[in-house]
């Protein structure tokens, strides 16, 4: 069974598509973006937090305002906290180098 994995920012226009985009390929992975902001392209959902095993926040404040907005459909899930700003665009060869490094713990062995 694929380890799913739902990566979060503010608008899901940059660092979190990246990201989804960046391991969709990754053998026993499977993924998905959203955004925690309103006027997220793909808003973060009850759906999407219960299809996950891990979430995958770019910044404390997105962890912040998970739990405020969806703190029940959070029991016994794990959310990780990247530390990446929001410094880059989409498909930033920095910000895929960044997540290649931050992510290797937490994906399955190639």
């Amino acid at each position: 069974m694929p380890l799913k994995l739902l990566f979060i920012c503010a608008k899901n226009r940059l660092r979190s598509p990246t990201a989804e985009q960046l391991f969709a390929d990754w053998p026993g992975v499977e993924t998905a973006s959203a955004g925690v902001n309103h006027d997220a392209d793909t808003p973060v959902c009850p759906e999407l937090l219960a299809w996950a095993d891990l979430v995958l926040v770019m910044q404390r404040v997105h962890r912040s305002k998970l739990a405020s907005k969806f703190k029940a459909h959070l029991t016994n899930k794990r959310v990780v906290c990247l530390d990446i700003p929001d410094d880059y665009e989409f498909m930033d060869p920095a910000l895929i180098a960044l997540l290649n490094t931050k992510m290797q713990r937490f994906l399955p062995p190639r």
